[in-house]
Order: C-alpha cells, then structure tokens, then sequence
C-alpha cells in the first residue's frame, strides 16, 4: 500500500545538488533531473542512474533539459560536437530537424533517460527575448506547432515523455524568470491567437507533459502570481484546452516564484492543480518544503485529495513508458 507521504514525493523532481535526493529517493521520489555538472563522462553517468536507480522505492522519472544549442546538458561527453538549437534545426528543414532529434533520442535513451523537458513551444514574438530566443522553433505560431508535432512523435516513438513548454507561452517576454517575475500585459484573444495556440494544438496532439511558466499573465492574474502558482491559469488549460495529462512546474527555486515563501508557493502549486514541481537541487531547505507539506496534508483533505489525483496522473504516465511496471 502506497502512504500518503510516498504519494507526495511523487510529485517533485529533484536535482542532486544537495545530496538530499539520496534519502528522498527512499521516501518515493518521483524524479531526477540532471544538469551538465551531472554528466562528466558516459560511464560515469550510466553509473550514477544505476545508483538512483537501485536506491528508488518508485522508479523514478530520470529527467533532463535536452533541447540542443545552449540548453544542452551531455556537452561534456560530445568532444566539441554540438546539436543546434530548435530555431536553426527547424529552418533546415523538417527532415533534419526530424534527424537531430532522433539522434537527441537515441543517446538519452542509451543512458535510460525516459523524460525530455521539450521541445520548447513558445512561439518568440519579442526579439529581446533573454531567455527563449533561438530555443523556439519560430516567431510564427503554426511553424512552432509544426516543429512540436515532429520533435513529440519522435521522442515517443522512442520511449522518451516529452514535456512541452513554458505555457501559456514564455515568448512576448523581455526579461528571464530565472532572474525575476515577467510581466505578459497582452489580453486573452492575444494570447490565444499565438502563444498558447502551440499549446493547444499539442493537447490535441496527445501531449503528456506540460510544463507551467513562472510568468505574470495579466489575462490570468491581476496580482502578480506565476502561471505556475495560477488557478486561472491551470484551469484554463484543464477546463478550456481539456488537458488531461501532467502539468509540471518549471524550477521552483527561479526568481520568479520567489516573492513567496517556500512551503507557500509550492502549496499555490498544488492547489493551483499542478501535479509535479521541480527543485535543482536537493539540499535540506528542499527536503524540509516536501516535509511540511506532509505535516499540512495530514490535517488537510483538500490537500490530501490534490495529492491523489496528482499520484494517479504521474502514475499512469509511468505506467505507460514502463517506468513502473
């Protein structure tokens, strides 16, 4: 039988700064996300999975940002080769685009890697974008919802979850949520017509994953409050776009939710309807967020009912990949 703490630990993703993931490992962590420091040689890597691996309760998602040009993590084990990034893949065409992700594929399965945080679809309308920029496949929405459709297919086709983002769209943006709190002022209709249309093609595309933005989204919140931490903007995607699947947050430890107290915003999450948020690191401060929402969902039906839901969702994802048998 599957405890309500275990169900919790479920819902966050981890990174190994902090080395706290070992023992939240024993508690049912849902996840592992890797970054470049993670990976310093193949073997060395391979070793570091089996590790997790053995020491998980619940096989864990064994994740990554893998996008190509400068959101690449296994650069250290490339000797100088590098993958272009979604813009420049995609103007070369759809058949390379097609190829460079097989090939993206194929090495994160070789290391057992079963989640990819992309392709990103934001469609990046603001030339001085910080943070999106060439990592979007265009300024044109339909071109964004073409390159999705392609990079999605072929993750799956090869075991890999792809987790689309950074809804509802991180592109008309100009400054980086890892820093501070964007503001998006444009109305809904704006919104609708090209930054989260890709989103609401990939809902009818079979998405799995989606991840929410630490972004203002006037169209959602008056208040500045993330789309991240936003029941507007979660039911949204629920109730106007009728996703079903997964609703990730992006790192909780970003200067966009920041303006929150720890346990607070990752509480928002939660009742916002997100179903799994992400840490980059594991240090003690990341464990005691995971510890107090416990203590609170023990008292808390309403909390205890989100974390339910949240469990059936990650574990029928699971289920489907074979991570859990």
């Amino acid at each position: 039988m599957v405890t309500l703490k275990e169900k919790l630990y479920q819902m966050f993703i981890l990174g190994t700064d902090g080395n706290g993931y070992l023992e939240a490992l024993h508690n049912g962590l849902g996840g592992i996300i890797f970054f470049t420091h993670d990976i310093r040689t193949s073997l060395q890597f391979k070793d570091l999975i089996s590790d997790i691996k053995t020491g998980s309760l619940i096989s864990p998602f064994l994740s990554i940002d893998q996008e190509g040009g400068r959101v690449e993590r296994t650069e250290n084990i490339h000797n100088g080769k590098k993958y272009l990034s979604a813009r420049y893949a995609f103007e070369k065409g759809e058949n390379f685009l097609a190829k460079q992700t097989k090939e993206i594929a194929q090495e994160l399965k070789t290391f057992g890697i079963n989640l990819n945080f992309a392709p990103c679809i934001d469609t990046n309308t603001n030339p001085d974008n910080p943070i999106i920029g060439e990592r979007a496949f265009s300024s044109n929405p339909d071109d964004v919802i073409k390159g999705e459709k392609i990079v999605s297919k072929i993750y799956k086709e090869n075991g890999i979850i792809p987790c689309v983002k950074h809804f509802p769209g991180h592109g008309d943006t100009n400054t980086d949520s890892h820093l501070t709190l964007p503001e998006i002022a444009l109305p809904l209709e704006r919104m609708e017509e090209t930054h989260i249309k890709p989103f609401k093609f990939a809902v009818k595309n079979g998405a799995e994953m989606i991840m929410a933005a630490h972004i203002h989204c006037i169209c959602f919140e008056k208040e500045p409050i993330p789309a991240s931490l936003s029941k507007n903007a979660i039911n949204y995607l629920r109730n106007i776009l009728n996703y079903k699947g997964v609703i990730i947050t992006d790192d909780m430890i970003m200067k966009g939710v920041s303006s929150f107290n720890d346990t607070e915003a990752a509480l928002m999450a939660i009742h916002a309807g997100v179903n799994m948020l992400i840490y980059r690191n594991s240090n003690k401060n990341t464990i005691n967020i995971i510890e107090n929402l416990y203590k609170k969902a023990i008292i808390d039906k309403e909390l205890q009912e989100k974390i339910n839901i949240s469990y059936k969702k990650i574990t029928d994802l699971k289920t489907k990949y074979s991570i859990i048998k």
